[in-house]
């Protein structure tokens, strides 16, 4: 057998169970719930033939989203989904033996962007109350280290920093590139965009997966300074956005009334389901994003089972420091968050009850 590098070797994959969901409700993921707009279905089905056997063109896509921003097309750039902006920032400046610097829990992806560098992962705990290690962080940063992943709002804990604390983060570390994961910032509104754009070490990522629901077409951007998205285009193949996802993300950015919409309903809908959790006595945190923990009363993983046999989804944090004992619960429409509560009441108190 022909080995891999050390590095390939020694990794374990980051794994998401994606299969078998589509015919149920899905509060797992933090998808949305209700697709994209209209305007993206019609646009991807007025392809003509002949676009199928073309390589894709990106013309205008930066700009449209340039435009959303109101940011310098010079400061955006394209990316098959987030996923492929954050191998790109690794593979650009990822060096081995370089430090690595983020909290946990955290999104599992950038572990194993980080080890497949053969770089030095250091990793600072939230608080038990979730709160984010700000005084730790800023000790950290002290010791220059390669790069400083900050998602914001986090996931899974949906702790939320203020813009202004992550750019005085980022000025405190001029040789160190800040990364801010922004793709649930539809449902804050809170960007480091504005005041982090003329600063040459910071990047922000942005994705149109969540709230304007094309997740399966991969689609997000990178928005930092023109030296750095100069870099990370020099990493990254000249195909890999396929068409549908040029053209379904020109018609999702031309209809942000479908987004708007989404997201005011989301953020009733999360208002609701918080206070019902509050009613029933049930420990939950969630400050941003479309989505909760949840510890359920009793075993988290019979409730978890519980609520798939009725037909909802959502994700086990089992074995994850500091959160183990919950789940995480996306934020769907009222109608979804009511069918939740519904389950959750059934299965989640019921077991309590019975363990006692």
């Amino acid at each position: 057998m022909i080995r891999a590098k050390a590095e390939v070797e020694g990794l374990t994959p980051y794994v998401a169970p994606l299969e078998g969901r589509r015919s149920l409700l899905r509060l797992d993921f933090n998808e949305s719930t209700i697709g994209p707009s209209p305007r993206v279905v019609e646009a991807i089905r007025g392809l003509p033939p002949e676009a199928y056997g073309t390589y894709p063109e990106y013309a205008g896509l930066n700009d449209a989203f340039a435009t959303t921003l109101g940011a310098p097309v010079s400061h955006v750039e394209a990316f098959n989904g987030v996923d492929a902006a954050i191998r790109a920032i690794f593979d650009a400046y990822g060096e081995k033996g370089s430090t690595f610097l983020t909290t946990v829990p955290t999104f599992g992806y950038y572990e194993p962007c980080a080890q497949q560098q053969g770089m030095v992962i250091d990793e600072v705990p939230y608080a038990d109350d979730l709160q984010y290690p700000l005084a730790a962080i800023t000790r950290k940063l002290e010791t220059r280290p390669r790069l400083f992943f900050i998602c914001n709002p986090n996931n899974p804990t949906g702790t939320l920093l203020a813009p202004e604390t992550v750019v005085a983060l980022a000025r405190s570390a001029p040789h160190t590139l800040v990364v801010v994961d922004e793709l649930y910032v539809a449902f804050t509104g809170q960007s480091v965009v504005p005041l982090a754009l003329e600063l040459p070490n910071v990047v922000a990522l942005h994705s149109l997966s969540k709230a304007a629901g094309i997740a399966a077409l991969r689609l997000g951007f990178a928005v930092g300074h023109p030296t750095i998205v100069e870099r990370l285009r020099r990493v990254t193949g000249p195909y890999d956005i396929n068409m549908f996802a040029v053209v379904a993300g020109l018609a999702a950015l031309a209809d942000p009334d479908h987004m708007r919409r989404y997201v005011v309903e989301v953020l009733a809908a999360k208002s609701w389901t918080m206070d019902e959790l509050r009613r029933l006595g049930v420990r939950h945190a969630g400050e941003g994003g479309n989505y909760i923990l949840v510890w359920p009363p009793g075993d988290c993983e019979v409730a978890v089972k519980a609520l798939r046999g009725q037909g909802i989804l959502v994700r086990s944090m089992a074995g994850k420091a500091v959160i183990d004992g919950s789940f995480r619960l996306s934020i769907g429409t009222l109608e979804h968050m009511r069918r939740f509560m519904g389950a959750f009441s059934g299965v989640g108190l019921a077991h309590s009850r019975s363990a006692r």
